[in-house]
């Protein structure tokens, strides 16, 4: 099995964020913690929010520790009320808000049929609706009226659909749409958006799923392995940086070839 190059430390320059400041959703954890130690470790001030409040409070303390200034809240981003009261709180405290990781989100495997509506209902408001309302609240208060910004969604794999989690399939291809859709109405003030989609990546979500699941999908991808953290979070660094100036409206797909090869669901012909 091929073994993932080392990744641990960012290929990007020191300072490369000086002055700029970030909000990562679900940054507590997963590729959301490995986004906010990166970015804050290029020079940039990192807010963090979540629904559980231990996990990105642990993230902002360790942040501070390292000398990097950051703060984190409890919010459910389902909830735009909450999610204004975060931004302005993130805006009060450093000034304007130049990058958004909307990476927050939530799933379940399960066979279409055995999804209730109201589960069904639950995931599209947490990945769609919650995406939007985080987006619409810092574009609307930071990024727009300072004409400038970042906007980077998280979504999935959903080249081919997503058999197994036609849920979530359904929101985050929502939010693959609203990402062209938003790249185009903001490019006048100066705002990029694009999303990376990530195949399996070995991190604490992957925990939550049943192993033969895990190792099937190392199985299904050319690359042999499973990706890091790490990996996405040097994708959705290089496109919060300057160097990403005339990229947007685009959706990355980083997931070792998956997306393009291997049987993704068996068919039950019961």
């Amino acid at each position: 099995m091929p073994a993932a190059m080392s990744s641990d430390a960012s290929p990007f320059r020191p300072g490369l964020f000086a002055g700029r400041v970030a909000i990562i959703t679900g940054g507590g954890t997963g590729i959301g913690l490995a986004i906010a130690d990166e970015l804050a470790s290029l020079g940039a001030s990192v807010a963090l929010c979540g629904r559980r409040v231990e996990p990105v409070t642990l993230a902002a303390e360790a942040l501070t520790a390292k000398g990097h200034p950051a703060m984190a809240g409890s919010v459910d981003i389902r909830q735009p009320e909450a999610i204004e009261a975060f931004v302005r709180a993130v805006v009060e405290r450093f000034g304007r808000v130049d990058v958004l990781v909307n990476n927050a989100g939530g799933q379940f495997p399960s066979p279409a049929k055995l999804i209730s509506p109201k589960g069904f209902e639950a995931v599209v408001r947490n990945n769609l609706l919650g995406t939007f309302n985080v987006t619409s609240a810092v574009a609307n208060l930071a990024m727009i009226p300072q004409r400038r910004g970042r906007i980077i969604n998280v979504i999935a794999n959903v080249a081919r659909g997503f058999p197994g989690m036609a849920h979530t399939g359904a929101a985050r291809a929502g939010v693959d749409n609203l990402t062209k859709s938003l790249a185009v109405e903001w490019a006048p003030y100066g705002i990029q958006v694009n999303a990376v989609a990530p195949g399996t990546i070995r991190s604490t979500g992957t925990d939550r799923y049943p192993p033969e699941l895990v190792v099937k999908a190392e199985q299904q991808t050319p690359a042999g392995r499973l990706g890091s953290p790490a990996e996405v979070s040097h994708l959705v660094t290089f496109l919060a940086s300057d160097a990403a100036d005339y990229v947007t409206g685009s959706t990355f797909y980083i997931d070792g070839g998956a997306s393009l090869w291997g049987d993704i669901w068996e068919l039950d012909r019961d």
